[in-house]
């Protein structure tokens, strides 16, 4: 399978400081897996239903979440909450090339959202990783539909990564989730003016 990388979530400017090396080897305790279980679960039902796809459109979507403890060496990162790393994969009873497809891989970094969390109280675990979440399958429902190339250049992914982090207030915003406002203005700075942004 081919790989190619798409780092998102990197953590905002100012807002967490970057130590000179991470400890990678933290991971989530077996209650915290079950926030982050909560968190993709709402996160992927309010991402269906904002785009309004339908239970068979979602799943047509290719891609898997996972938690530090079941990524490969090389999709452990330092910095980004999350990155997504593509996979182009193929059906083995298929030899043709047109009958490849992508498979999108959201790694979680549990080291640096523990790390924020830890330098940053006022921020709590479900309503963090539901925004983490919800900007990665953002990120992807726009690569499906072709709406943003997953290899685009630098200063494109900027603006993209802006793009995204409207949406993902857009969808999250209206949404009584305890400790989201929070969130939600951790993330403010990466925002900019809605008007700005129509037809995206």
């Amino acid at each position: 399978m081919k790989k190619s990388v798409h780092l998102n979530e990197r953590q905002p400017v100012r807002s967490v400081p970057v130590e000179a090396k991470m400890d990678t080897s933290v991971t989530f305790n077996p209650e915290q897996i079950g926030i982050v279980n909560k968190a993709v679960a709402l996160a992927e039902e309010l991402v269906s239903n904002y785009y309004k796809m339908s239970a068979s459109q979602w799943l047509h979507r290719r891609y898997d979440i996972k938690t530090l403890i079941k990524l490969a060496p090389d999709e452990v990162v330092e910095g980004p909450f999350a990155q997504i790393v593509r996979y182009e994969g193929r059906h083995p009873d298929r030899a043709l090339g047109s009958s490849t497809y992508d498979l999108y891989k959201i790694c979680l970094q549990d080291h640096a959202i523990l790390a924020a969390l830890n330098q940053k109280p006022n921020l709590q675990l479900l309503p963090f990783v539901l925004y983490i979440v919800t900007h990665e399958l953002i990120h992807i429902v726009r690569f499906s539909r072709f709406l943003q190339y997953f290899d685009a250049a630098p200063d494109e992914r900027l603006a993209e990564e802006k793009r995204v982090h409207v949406k993902t207030h857009e969808i999250l915003e209206p949404c009584r989730v305890p400790g989201l406002g929070e969130v939600l203005e951790f993330y403010n700075e990466w925002r900019i003016p809605y008007d700005d942004m129509k037809g995206y």
